[in-house]
């Protein structure tokens, strides 16, 4: 990326079920969903949202191996997308273990995320 022009952040939790995608996907959409960029296409490359480059990082407690980057890809909807994992986010007890929610044991996954956009 040339020139970042706009970094979002957020967080996501899977409180049941130990889904690290599900996590991230959430930190994902709690950066960019409450957010608009006007006059993004001003700062890019022919004033194209298709000429925008996204990298989105992801700080993932475990499971890096288990997540989905074309689901967190997907949810960008312009220009070009990668995907960044770091060790970080965070592991602790939901306090209550659910079969029938398929929890494998009582933990939940926190996942912090930050988007970059830019050219």
């Amino acid at each position: 990326m040339e020139k970042i022009v706009f970094i979002q952040t957020g967080f996501g939790v899977d409180v049941h079920g130990q889904d690290i995608t599900k996590a991230a996907v959430r930190a994902v959409r709690h950066a960019i969903f409450t957010n608009s960029m006007p006059g993004i296409e001003a700062f890019l490359p022919d004033g194209d949202l298709n000429n925008m480059v996204v990298n989105v990082k992801l700080a993932l407690p475990c499971d890096a191996e288990l997540l989905d980057h074309d689901a967190i890809k997907a949810i960008i909807p312009y220009g070009t997308v990668t995907v960044e994992i770091m060790a970080g986010g965070m592991l602790t007890t939901s306090g209550i273990f659910l079969a029938d929610k398929a929890d494998k044991n009582d933990l939940m996954y926190i996942v912090n995320a930050s988007v970059e956009t830019g050219y």
